[in-house]
């Protein structure tokens, strides 16, 4: 791309830059600023406790009945393909998980 130089205009030349960070419209799909991906994403709970409840069967094995999860940190939403961060679009997943 050829921009006339400061020095042949007298102006500092303008370039157009595309910011990494976009704004999201309700109905609108989250759509990596990196790669382009709106297919697959994923989340990273930190500090999180698990807590599994089993009851033993008669012949000494296990078997669960529940789990229960407590996210005590920060939760981070990462693009599927080329894991950027897109953490600023969590609450979206959220609004949006049926």
């Amino acid at each position: 791309m050829n921009l006339p130089s400061k020095e042949k205009t007298g102006k500092k030349p303008k370039v157009k830059t595309v910011s990494p960070f976009l704004s999201l419209q309700m109905g609108k799909r989250v759509v990596c600023p990196r790669c382009g991906n709106d297919w697959h994403f994923y989340e990273v709970a930190e500090d999180v406790m698990l807590t599994t409840r089993y009851i033993q069967n008669a012949d000494g094995s296990f078997t669960p009945q529940s789990d229960e999860s407590s996210i005590l940190g920060e939760v981070k939403f990462f693009c599927g393909e080329c894991n950027t961060d897109l953490t600023q679009f969590h609450n979206r997943l959220m609004e949006m998980l049926f």
